[in-house]
């Protein structure tokens, strides 16, 4: 994976100087997923993230992943009030009982849908497969949603999806690279189209 050999490489201004969110940036950040199961984990955690921080969900992600089986959809779409109950309990993640029924939901839908391809397939046939790139050079220029992050709103909640807002949407593009919306002057820029992302623990890239 490419690194900048910079001592104090540019970055996006949004990672801050917060070491983990910094290697969440230079690491994972906007680098195309094009795993169906694991776009399907971000897509929870990014509902997750509704109303809160999103480095407040990487700080409790291995906690998440401990929680939700490893986020293995077969398993978590067969759950149900007693599993339900049992997180509400779990202080290591955010308890919020919309979100969690909801992510047992989005399982059944993933499934439903046909699964990890499937549903890679349908999210990268909006841009025929290659990541669109921003080219911004402002944070401020980025915006928090787009008619495209609306219309797969739309198209998931069709599907049996919840808590994929369009602004939770574009938030989940980017991060998965769908979207390369790092600023022109990050070193990551144009690193990202190259590489794969680092898998989830317990998971194994096809």
């Amino acid at each position: 994976m490419c690194q900048s050999t910079q001592p104090n490489p540019q970055r996006c201004t949004w990672c801050g100087d917060d070491p983990l969110y910094r290697a969440y940036h230079d690491t994972e950040w906007g680098v195309p997923e094009y795993d169906g199961r694991a776009l399907w984990e971000k897509l929870i955690l990014d509902g997750f993230q509704a109303g809160l921080s999103w480095i407040t969900i990487l700080k409790k992600r291995d906690n998440f992943r401990a929680a939700f089986g490893g986020f293995d959809p077969a398993t978590i779409a067969r759950w149900g009030a007693p599993e339900v109950d049992q997180l509400l309990g779990n202080a290591g993640i955010i308890r919020h009982r919309g979100k969690i029924e909801a992510t047992i939901g989005n399982a059944q839908a993933f499934l439903d849908l046909g699964g990890s391809q499937a549903f890679s397939d349908m999210i990268w046939s909006y841009v025929d497969g290659e990541p669109l790139v921003g080219g911004y050079a402002t944070q401020a220029e980025v915006p928090t949603s787009s008619a495209l992050s609306q219309t797969i709103s739309k198209d998931l909640k069709g599907v049996g999806f919840k808590f994929c807002g369009p602004t939770i949407v574009y938030a989940w593009l980017e991060a998965c690279g769908v979207f390369n919306n790092h600023l022109v002057t990050c070193h990551r820029f144009g690193q990202v189209a190259t590489e794969v992302p680092p898998a989830s623990p317990g998971w194994e890239r096809p």
